[in-house]
């Protein structure tokens, strides 16, 4: 049986922690659909793991008090810079 785009999401998380962009490359979807997936994933985990995120962050201020933490923003709004850090993901085991 083949797993769903959310299965496979969720078992790279568990390998290692990744961007939306690295998510995106690794399973050859569009960076936007692998957000939309993170939000389901993030609610899906089974109740041992817990789903962790790393926020992003300016590169030129270091502002990282973003409101939506998996979202990905286009600009900083403490400096207005565009050099934003993306935020990772990952799902570890509570255990």
């Amino acid at each position: 049986m083949e797993s769903t785009t959310r299965q496979r999401i969720a078992e790279e998380l568990r390998e290692s922690p990744a961007t939306a962009s690295e998510l995106a490359e690794t399973l050859a979807l569009p960076t936007p659909v692998v957000y939309e997936h993170l939000e389901h994933v993030a609610q899906s985990v089974e109740e041992d793991e817990e789903f962790l995120v790393a926020p992003p962050a300016c590169n030129d201020c270091g502002f990282d008090r973003f409101d939506d933490p998996v979202n990905y923003p286009s600009r900083c709004p403490e400096c207005k810079s565009e050099n934003i850090a993306e935020p990772a993901f990952t799902i570890e085991s509570e255990a």
